[in-house]
């Protein structure tokens, strides 16, 4: 092959390498990116497809579970919410046969929508005294939870325990329209 053809040859294979390797820069990798950025937002879609479909099959149980939350919240005022809880307290105290040392009460107020009555609760008794207080508290449909449950021995058989629960009871306070 002569010279000149060499040289050609040669810079035909230089230009189609440089348009080849600008062809990846311009165009295939950022197809290759834009394609695979739209296969992750699609399996995020439907992904959240998904979730909304399975939130529209519960929504009549949600519906429900959110009215019973409604109703059994506390008053939405103070002194009557606190009056509620102690004498939810006391009544799981005389139906368990444990004596409460110390009712601690804190408001807590966390968003406009909502408010929390968070309460520290000390009792004493033996093992099937507080767990029948623990149950009482627990099966009460009043919207509060045991954010805490602390357990200790009172004597060195631990025959006398005492208990410490945290209870967080909610109160809606819709806003004014």
């Amino acid at each position: 092959m002569p010279i000149r053809n060499r040289q050609q040859v040669l810079v035909i294979a230089a230009v189609a390498a440089v348009a080849l390797f600008a062809g990846d820069r311009l165009l295939i990798s950022p197809l290759l990116k834009a394609w695979s950025g739209r296969t992750a937002r699609i399996a995020e879609l439907r992904k959240q497809l998904t979730q909304g479909n399975m939130l529209l099959q519960r929504e009549q149980s949600i519906r429900r579970r959110w009215e019973d939350m409604v109703r059994n919240a506390l008053p939405n005022n103070n002194s009557a919410a606190e009056q509620q809880v102690f004498k939810a307290i006391d009544a799981w105290a005389q139906n368990s046969g444990v004596a409460i040392a110390a009712i601690t009460p804190q408001w807590k107020h966390d968003s406009d929508d909502y408010m929390t009555f968070e309460c520290r609760v000390d009792a004493a008794g033996d093992l099937g005294r507080l767990s029948r207080f623990l149950h009482s508290v627990e099966r009460d449909p009043m919207a509060l939870k045991l954010e805490l449950v602390e357990l200790g021995a009172r004597d060195k058989e631990g025959q006398q325990l005492s208990l410490g629960l945290q209870l967080s009871g909610l109160v809606l306070t819709p806003s004014e329209q």
